[in-house]
Parts: structure tokens; sequence; C-alpha cells
């Protein structure tokens, strides 16, 4: 019989040579619950797989990023979003000699608990409930909680970081109020994020008639480039030049993911113009009122008929809100609509 090697002890081997400020799978803090491991995959890579198979990763595929049901095919969706935001989290750890398999599986994570129609729905579900609302704290509580029928997916200690931490809210990218991720594998989902939805939002925009080429600021065009794949390429280029010495080739008091100041001058500018051109505007459009008033009836209709919650949520060990408002942030578009539908009946 042939000895068969341990795949997961020669996998943490290997990552021995990453940079001195990476992440290691072998020294991670940890899951909430204990598990032997694996053979075959590190912790990280473990985390990645269960985050694909979970329900939640599923639904990504009919939840809105930016427009509500467009009728093209080429969309953005939150699943394609979370796919560009992966590869882009992987090219920059790869390049940076950092923990590529951590970067992945938070990039694949940081948007579980997003709800149906995009940020309006995160708007409409803070104002509802009275403990208020954020989508990354949403996304741990589904891997923590939520996912498996009130088991989650119990991911370890990096991972779980990594999603709570991605959010920026409105702050600047890199100024006050960023915060950061506690792993640099982490920072690097963060601003994968940004560069991730700028571009493809631009596309999206574009693609509905909300804007034009010629709409987009002197600036951003100039600095980053006139195309998708220009300006995907200047940001990511610049992100690993700006944090090469995180790459273990320097002696750093605090190793940090960063950009130079001409680039995150222009990506700033090109967020506050889709913020004021294209985001802002669309709560006002016609698909998007029909969404918020959706979400308003199920909340009010779950609030009043807790029998009607599914059994995976009926039995969460919280108060009726708590369980109405999970049970809304995990629909997708489409079934939050058709299920407003039926009960206005």
């Amino acid at each position: 019989m042939v000895n068969k090697p341990n795949i997961r002890e020669q996998t943490e081997k290997k990552e021995e040579a990453l940079s001195p400020y990476a992440a290691k799978s072998k020294f991670s803090r940890g899951r909430l619950k204990r598990e032997e491991p694996c053979p075959i995959r590190t912790s990280f890579q473990r985390d990645r797989d269960r985050i694909i198979y979970s329900k939640a990763f599923r639904r990504l595929k009919h939840k809105t990023q930016v427009f509500i049901a467009p009728l093209g095919d080429h969309y953005v969706t939150r699943l394609t979003h979370t796919l560009e935001v992966s590869q882009i989290a992987r090219t920059i750890a790869r390049a940076l000699n950092l923990n590529e398999d951590l970067a992945e599986a938070i990039a694949l994570g940081h948007d579980l608990g997003h709800t149906p129609f995009g940020h309006i729905g995160e708007e409409v579900l803070n104002e509802l409930y009275h403990g208020g609302f954020k989508h990354n704290e949403q996304s741990l509580r589904v891997v923590d909680l939520l996912e498996k029928e009130g088991q989650g997916l119990n991911l370890t200690w990096e991972v779980r970081d990594g999603i709570l931490n991605h959010s920026k809210g409105q702050a600047e990218i890199l100024g006050e109020g960023w915060g950061d991720a506690n792993t640099l594998e982490g920072q690097i989902c963060k601003i994968a994020d940004i560069v991730a939805y700028v571009n493809h939002d631009v596309e999206d925009a574009i693609r509905a008639g909300v804007i034009s080429q010629n709409d987009l600021p002197k600036p951003v065009v100039s600095t980053l480039g006139n195309t998708h794949s220009q300006r995907i390429n200047t940001l990511v280029c610049d992100i690993i030049d700006c944090s090469w010495l995180v790459s273990g080739n320097g002696d750093l008091p605090k190793p940090t993911i960063g950009m130079s100041p001409e680039v995150l001058r222009a990506t700033n500018i090109l967020r506050q113009f889709l913020f004021d051109k294209v985001y802002y505007p669309s709560l006002d459009e016609e698909e998007a009122v029909k969404a918020v008033e959706a979400l308003h009836l199920l909340y009010a209709h779950f609030l009043k008929h807790e029998d009607g919650l599914p059994r995976e949520f009926a039995s969460l060990p919280d108060n009726k809100e708590r369980k109405v408002i999970d049970y809304i942030a995990g629909m997708t578009d489409q079934y939050a609509l058709r299920l407003a539908e039926e009960i206005s009946q």
C-alpha cells in the first residue's frame, strides 16, 4: 500500500515562502468551533469551498448590483461582481506574495449578506429595523449562523474578519473613516471591491443610457484610462507598485495596501461621479420605488404573521424583528417582488 502524503501539510509548508506579512493558514486564529483539519485542503481553502457551496452564494446570481430588473443580459449581478472582486484580489495577492487562498475566500464571502435590490434594499432595512442594518455585518451573520439551518459555516477568524471589515460606506478610499481589515489579504479584498465596482458600474450605466463615455470626468480618463480594461489594469498595477514592500522586500512597522496619490485622487473622483450621476438618481426610478414598497410590505406582513416564516428562520434564537430582517435580507429580487405581490392580493 502506498503511503500517501498529507497534502495539506505540504501546502502549509509551501506557504512558508510567502511574505512574512502574509497570513499563514497553519497559524490561523482558528474557528468558532474546533474541527479536525482536512488532509487535503488548508483551512483557508476549506473556507473558500464552504462559501461556494452555500445557498447564500447561489442566491447572489439573482440579486441586483445597481440596476433593478434590467432588460439586457449583460448587466452585472451581485454574483458576477463577487467573481470580479475575487479575480482582482487573487491577482494582487499573488503579485505581492501574500496568501491568495485567504484573499479569494474573503472576496467570495464579502457580499453574502447583501439584500435584494442592492443598496436600496440595504437602506430600507436599515430604516425599518431598530437595530440598524449593514450588509457586511449581515454577511458575517450569514456565515456564522444563518447558513446550514442555524449551524453556520464555521469559518476561520481571518476570513470572518475580512468579510466584516470590507465595507467602506461613503468614506473616501484610504481616507478618514476608511478603516482596515486585520490582515493584508482582507485589505486587498476591500480595495479590490472598489476597483471592481467603480469600473463595472460605469459600463452598466453606459449600457443603460444613464451616462455616456464622454461624461466621465477628464482627470479620470487621463489618469486611469478610457476603457474598462485600461482602468482595471492601471488600478491593479498601481496598487501592486505602491504596496510592493509588503511582499517581503522591506522592513515595515505597519504594512498596508495602498495607492499612489494621483491614482487615488482619480479613483475617488470616479466614485463620487457614480454616486452623483448613477447611484443617487437610481433611487427615484420606477423599479426602485416598487422595490421599496415591496420591502415595506414584506416587513409589515411577517411582523404580523410570524408563523409564515420558513422553519429555519422561525427557529432562530432572536426576536421577531431580527428573524424577519434575516428572511428578507436573504431574498433574491424576483422572489421578494413575487412574494410581495402574492401577499397584497
